[in-house]
């Protein structure tokens, strides 16, 4: 916010709004306690089921905050204790981003390398092993990396080469290498090179062909089920095949949420959507899936997008936050529980918004 106030709302089960309750659920934004006046530069959300999340926050001293579930250690402060409020994160001082997943975390460091924490039952903390822990521990064989994400189950990395690295769970080809194997440490997905931005769903990846607005392309892979990779089929990729679609000049930011993607235009700053629409989390006003990229009616002027387990949010040039899909557990924001297959605009006291999250796997939202 405005007044560097992080707000929440949603799902409250497992304390992942942080505002020192467990409320079943908040239908309009709360606060999140103990950052305000902190400059909170990035913020992540994580999640593996509706009541189940945590966030992150990382702050103007490089270091990161997280609350919510705990029982992998993805809060990483060497505990498997939830906390309803927001603690330090042990032993991270120079971090420039962060990313969550269903039950673990990452965070990029200054030089380059990557630490990870939570649950590893897949490596998805890729330190080779598949032992969960409650405090950072070194991604292996990473450095130059620029980028991170990190999906329900698998973890990914962009490298100043623009080439881009997987590991985690590859059953559905989400780590890009041509096996549906699982890898404890990095492995380099296959013929991506100039990749600028990279984004992960529950059990797939985007990445960004290309200098944001360029005439670039989208990049997919992993489950496709529901259509989420846009290439006009249902199959699962093993390797990274194009999303189709025209996008007037190019992309410049994508975003995945568990099962949908979403990528804003640079001629307009239109936003498009593909894949799962169960709860309307495609924006189009109808259920249906898309194979290939729709556009989010009535929306222009987007600069920041989100994507949830079954909802979506962007943030308008005037400061309007938007949201649509599911929204059993008040995760629009709206002051309501009903779904909706439009955007709807949260309430009018959500001003100075420049940061959105949400988890793929989770009901609950962010904005900072």
């Amino acid at each position: 916010m405005a007044d560097k106030r992080l707000k929440s709302w949603g799902n409250n089960r497992s304390g992942q709004l942080g505002d020192g309750t467990r409320a079943d659920l908040r239908t309009t934004a709360t606060t999140v306690l103990g950052l305000t006046g902190t400059e909170v530069v990035k913020i992540a959300a994580g999640g593996s089921g509706t009541s189940l999340g945590h966030g992150l926050a990382l702050l103007a001293d490089r270091t990161v905050r997280s609350w919510g579930v705990n029982g992998s250690g993805q809060l990483g402060d060497g505990s498997v204790f939830g906390h309803n409020a927001p603690g330090q994160v042990a032993d991270l001082t120079t971090v420039t981003d962060i990313a969550a997943g269903g039950a673990h975390s990452l965070a990029l460091l200054a030089d380059g390398t990557v630490m990870a924490w939570g649950q590893n039952t897949h490596g998805q903390l890729g330190d080779g092993s598949s032992t969960d822990s409650g405090i950072p521990v070194r991604v292996e064989g990473l450095h130059k990396v620029v980028a991170i994400a990190a999906g329900l189950h698998h973890s990914l990395a962009l490298r100043e080469d623009g080439t881009v690295w997987a590991w985690g769970h590859g059953l559905n080809g989400q780590l890009g290498d041509g096996t549906s194997a699982s890898r404890g440490t990095p492995a380099q997905v296959t013929a991506l090179t100039g990749i600028t931005r990279i984004a992960a769903g529950a059990n797939h990846s985007l990445a960004l062909a290309g200098e944001p607005g360029t005439g670039n392309t989208v990049k997919a892979w992993g489950y496709n089920a529901t259509g989420q990779l846009g290439d006009n089929t249902t199959i699962n990729r093993f390797t990274p095949v194009t999303t189709q679609g025209a996008w007037s000049g190019g992309i410049t930011q994508i975003a995945a949420g568990a099962n949908h993607s979403l990528a804003v235009t640079d001629s307009d700053d239109r936003l498009k959507a593909w894949g799962q629409n169960t709860s309307g989390q495609l924006g189009d006003g109808t259920t249906v899936f898309r194979v290939t990229p729709v556009t989010v009616p009535g929306l222009s002027g987007v600069r920041l997008v989100a994507a949830g387990r079954e909802h979506t949010m962007a943030l308008s040039g005037n400061s309007t936050v938007h949201s649509w899909g599911h929204n059993g557990s008040g995760q629009l924001g709206d002051g309501t529980t009903t779904d909706s297959t439009t955007p709807v605009a949260t309430p009018t006291t959500l001003t100075g918004i420049d940061k959105l999250a949400a988890p793929v796997g989770g009901d609950f939202s962010l904005a900072n």
